[in-house]
């Protein structure tokens, strides 16, 4: 499958890119700027040493022309991002990794936005395409290193069937990660905050935890 990642030079970008790539994917690393891209597709290449051939650098408009596409852009500029490309994205599965976090300290607070989660924003945004929200609490650093034994959990959240069942068969055929089924886009608003908790005991503790549900 073409996958293509909006903002995607961030290393949240990145780290997926390289695993998605890993598995046989095409990806495109889309930016607003075409030559940053595609020098850091070129250091996703060298750093995964061939496992990662299929990575590509482009435009932010470029990559929404791919089968599936990932917003992965700062919460900030998402919307922004988004309207821009609502006619390439109609009709396809577009899934929101973005988390709305400020730092305070060394901590990472939530925010709250006005639709309760950043997702549900890029939906009201992109009325005609279909959105998923996944991937929020994967380490970017362990993401990129495809020799860091990496093993998570991800969940997967939307109101439509197809892009649940689209996003979760993607993620299994990563080795390392396990997809679940979290239910309706309703669910980002918790998902996405619970971000914060995740990355502030990063902080505090300096390391690069990992989601795991025990029981299922």
């Amino acid at each position: 499958m073409k996958i293509g990642i909006l903002g995607g030079t961030g290393p949240a970008g990145r780290g997926l890119a390289v695993r998605l790539a890993s598995v046989g994917h095409e990806v495109i690393i889309g930016s607003r700027d075409g030559e940053r891209a595609e020098a850091v597709a070129g250091e996703v290449r060298e750093r995964a040493a061939g496992r990662a051939n299929g990575v590509l650098g482009a435009l932010n408009e470029q990559a929404a022309q791919a089968d599936l596409v990932i917003l992965a852009t700062p919460w900030d500029s998402a919307l922004q991002t988004v309207q821009a490309l609502r006619q390439p994205l109609a009709g396809k599965i577009v899934i929101s990794m973005v988390n709305a976090l400020v730092k305070n300290g060394r901590e990472m607070l939530p925010m709250y936005p006005p639709r309760g989660s950043v997702a549900e924003m890029v939906q009201a945004a992109l009325p005609d395409s279909i959105i998923a929200a996944s991937f929020h609490h994967l380490p970017a650093g362990m993401m990129e290193n495809l020799d860091s034994g990496l093993e998570a959990d991800v969940l997967v959240c939307s109101d439509h069937k197809s892009a649940t069942e689209t996003t979760i068969g993607m993620l299994d055929g990563i080795a390392g990660l396990r997809a679940l089924d979290a239910g309706s886009l309703a669910q980002a608003a918790a998902i996405e905050a619970f971000t914060a908790v995740a990355i502030t005991l990063n902080i505090r503790y300096k390391t690069h935890s990992t989601l795991k549900m025990a029981g299922l």
